[in-house]
């Protein structure tokens, strides 16, 4: 029987720190990416940020285009206000 090995498997608490900070990049990158759709420049958005917008809620696609989510807009209201 052949052993998993341990060099590429990842710590639990090490795991949820990187996502979390993940979380937290696309949660300060949230208003501009909403500037990028507005200004219908999705382009400028990379693909893995996308994948992660929708994943969380913030984003959906919607007749062949992105837009925020009612999670999304709550999660720009709370950027907002954190930062005034």
């Amino acid at each position: 029987m052949a052993k998993a090995s341990t060099s590429l498997m990842r710590p639990p608490a090490a795991s949820a720190a990187n996502e979390a900070a993940a979380r937290e990049r696309l949660r300060q990158a949230l208003p501009a990416t909403v500037e990028l759709l507005k200004q219908r420049h999705a382009d400028r958005i990379a693909d893995a940020d996308i994948e992660a917008y929708v994943t969380l809620n913030w984003l959906e696609w919607h007749g062949g285009g992105l837009r925020l989510t009612i999670t999304g807009r709550n999660v720009c209201a709370q950027t907002a206000a954190a930062a005034a």
